[in-house]
């Protein structure tokens, strides 16, 4: 590996076939796996937790300093997991003492000038478009897409498998499975394209509908709806993901499209 032209601190460990480009910063207490692409002008704080194949692309700024004035400059992560990739002018800070960590998961591609905050989770195969900005102690299910340019408040909860159109602003948590827009955000449909695109049968799609039809489209308040959901309809993993999301949630939920 050529060092030649970059900043690359003896205590930082590069896995093996990494390539760096010129100008690059990488700090000490970095570890970054095997087969990655460094760009030219990345900078890597101290904390970084890089696997493998990730390709982070130019301006990128990983493992800063939490934008958080509780900060105590204690000893935290960020984590990115393998074969995700990192695009131009993205920031990631690390994680403050809420949970020491700042992890985006595997397969994830982060748009160009886009902001993770401190604390964030972002799980496995999800899409954050160009310039989404996202709050501290933000929880990302697996497989969701924000669109780009949405802001996303600090403690907000986004399902797994949910699409959230370009432009929004979360302010309340998103349900699992579910398409989200206009303004307010609110619920626009179950997101059945992308969960056909993921292999669930119709079978399932049509069992989703049916729980997100008694949630919002029959008029009732949520306890009401979770009630009838609990039981009227069949147990399944998607069940239990809407409800326990629905029982779980500390800044409510958006609405739906009567309301």
């Amino acid at each position: 590996m050529k060092k030649q032209n970059n900043h690359i601190d003896p205590n930082a460990m590069i896995g093996k076939s990494t390539k760096i480009e010129p100008f690059s910063f990488i700090d000490k207490d970095v570890k970054i796996g095997d087969n990655c692409w460094i760009g030219n002008n990345v900078t890597i704080y101290s904390g970084a937790r890089i696997g493998n194949n990730v390709k982070i692309f130019p301006g990128a700024v990983i493992s800063s300093i939490p934008q958080d004035l509780k900060f105590g400059g204690e000893n935290t992560t960020v984590q990115i997991g393998d074969n995700s990739t990192i695009r131009e002018f993205v920031t990631i800070s690390r994680g403050t003492t809420d949970k020491l960590t700042t992890k985006i998961g595997e397969n994830c591609l982060i748009m160009a000038y886009s902001h993770l905050a401190h604390d964030c989770i972002v799980e496995n195969n999800c899409i954050i478009v160009n310039s989404v900005q996202i709050g501290g102690h933000v929880h990302i299910g697996e497989y969701a897409i924000i669109g780009g340019g949405t802001l996303v408040h600090q403690f907000s909860k986004i399902g797994a498998h949910s699409m959230i159109a370009g432009g929004s602003l979360v302010r309340k948590d998103v349900p699992p499975f579910c398409k989200a827009g206009k303004e307010p955000l609110s619920f626009r449909g179950v997101n059945s394209i992308g969960l056909k695109r993921r292999n669930y049968s119709n079978d399932q799609i049509n069992h989703i509908q049916n729980i997100f039809r008694i949630l919002y489209l029959e008029g009732r308040n949520n306890s009401q709806a979770i009630k009838k959901i609990e039981s009227d309809l069949e147990d399944s993993i998607e069940k239990k993901t809407v409800l326990k999301f629905f029982s779980e949630s500390k800044r409510g939920i958006i609405k739906g499209l009567m309301d």
